[in-house]
């Protein structure tokens, strides 16, 4: 079995209702939702969210953009379920499942891409793939932002991190592939990103992303 898979543990029940249970918890993340809000577009036709989840942030995002419509992707059978739970009887959102760690579909292109602690359960290898697929997929003057788990630049903060979520290393997810916010944004100018930046950070949660010309 492919490694990456294999350790991607939420392809199963357990993790991904863990995860579920405790991701309103997770320390500033609501700021940094309202900071990514502030990013879109009111005015975004289309958008894509990856790694969705059970649908929380594309929610948001619909909420001020009602007429939007909507790709969820994910992996795992219990978050698929409860994104289509979340839009069932919602015909301008679609729910698919999907590997990131494998190249995405054609889908069309979107005005806005998203994501939400998901693409750091990737190799550094495939997130840079993955990033030149986002932007091959974006409208020109479409937006790209990722709300990402990051790596801290010392041992300190990581611990510090660690504390504010009330884990130790012993828990920490072991299908995590932390890569820093500045080499992720050399990346997407790499590839030709316009106005990338970090838009908002605490710690190892990081907001950036870029737009495509």
């Amino acid at each position: 079995m492919n490694r990456t898979l294999s350790l991607n543990e939420y392809a199963t029940p357990e993790h991904a209702l863990k995860y579920l249970a405790r991701a309103d918890g997770i320390p500033h993340r609501t700021e940094g939702e309202g900071v990514l809000l502030d990013f879109i577009p009111k005015s975004a036709r289309r958008i894509l969210d990856l790694g969705t989840g059970d649908g929380r942030l594309l929610a948001l995002l619909r909420l001020d953009r009602p007429d939007a419509r909507g790709i969820a992707l994910d992996m795992s059978p219990t978050m698929l379920a409860a994104a289509r739970e979340r839009f069932r009887g919602n015909e301008q959102v679609g729910v698919i499942e999907h590997n990131l760690d494998v190249p995405l579909p054609d889908l069309g292109h979107f005005d806005v891409i998203v994501s939400s602690l998901a693409i750091h359960h990737c190799t550094d290898d495939r997130k840079r793939a993955l990033y030149s697929e986002i932007h091959a997929a974006l409208e020109p003057g479409g937006i790209f932002c990722n709300l990402e788990h990051v790596s801290s630049a010392t041992g300190n903060l990581h611990a510090r991190f660690l504390h504010a979520l009330g884990i130790t290393e012993a828990d920490e997810d072991p299908s995590n592939k932390l890569t820093s916010v500045e080499l992720q944004m050399r990346w997407l100018r790499g590839i030709g990103f316009e106005e990338v930046d970090c838009y908002w950070k605490w710690l190892e949660l990081a907001l950036f992303g870029g737009v495509r010309r």
